[in-house]
């Protein structure tokens, strides 16, 4: 199982630890689709006993990254084309409500750090960083909306496709692309033009969903 052993068995938050670290190793991809979340195993990478790594595993199943297979126990979950087009049209819905909800909020820290998250994206050469980096751009924006549900559905939302944005970045032309839409979502931002900002973001997002889907087709 490639995850990193850690000893957790002084810790009061172990349940947390273990989910965020099974968390981000399914996001990354580290952990496959169909991979088995051995309770056992997991436990003694991480020094501790099996109740907090049953907890953890419990929440990622309510976040859809884990299910529970006859025979199998829990194991890592996939998406059906059909759920990842779901996913991004629902993305489509709430992230423009989101950021037309923060253009007015936003800060010039926060949009200066948008920005610069905004120029790292494009100029990385690394395909490993490209979705935290993706990620980081859009939260930053998001974060000074006050439509926290809005937000929450969005990042779980993100959380469940965030290995086919990654995939979709790396086989397609989808970083180049990616880039000039965040450029222009950002420069909407700095304009103080709330709706444009919506309107931009809606198309970034069900763009990236027809890339993905013929990538996942042509595969």
């Amino acid at each position: 199982m490639k995850l990193t052993s850690m000893d957790i068995s002084t810790t009061a938050s172990a349940s947390s630890i273990v989910f965020d670290a099974l968390r981000k190793a399914i996001i990354q991809g580290q952990l496959e689709e169909g991979e088995p979340l051995r309770q056992d195993e997991i436990a003694r990478l991480f020094n501790t006993s099996r109740i907090p790594v049953r907890e953890a595993i419990s929440r990622l199943e309510e976040q859809g990254l884990v299910k529970t297979q006859r025979y199998k126990g829990a194991v890592v979950a996939g998406l059906s084309p059909k759920e990842t087009e779901e996913i991004f049209d629902l993305r489509a819905l709430v992230e423009p409500e989101i950021i037309k909800n923060a253009v007015p909020r936003m800060s010039k820290e926060i949009l200066a750090s948008a920005r610069e998250k905004c120029a790292a994206f494009s100029a990385s050469d690394n395909p490993m960083e490209w979705g935290d980096l993706n990620r980081d751009f859009h939260e930053t924006l998001y974060s000074a909306s006050d439509l926290k549900f809005f937000r929450e559905i969005a990042h779980n939302a993100i959380d469940r496709v965030e290995r086919q944005i990654r995939a979709q970045l790396v086989m397609s032309n989808g970083m180049e692309r990616a880039g000039r839409e965040h450029f222009g979502i950002m420069d909407a931002c700095e304009a103080g033009d709330a709706d444009l900002a919506a309107d931009l973001t809606g198309e970034h997002i069900l763009g990236a969903k027809k890339s993905l889907l013929a990538h996942i087709q042509d595969s």
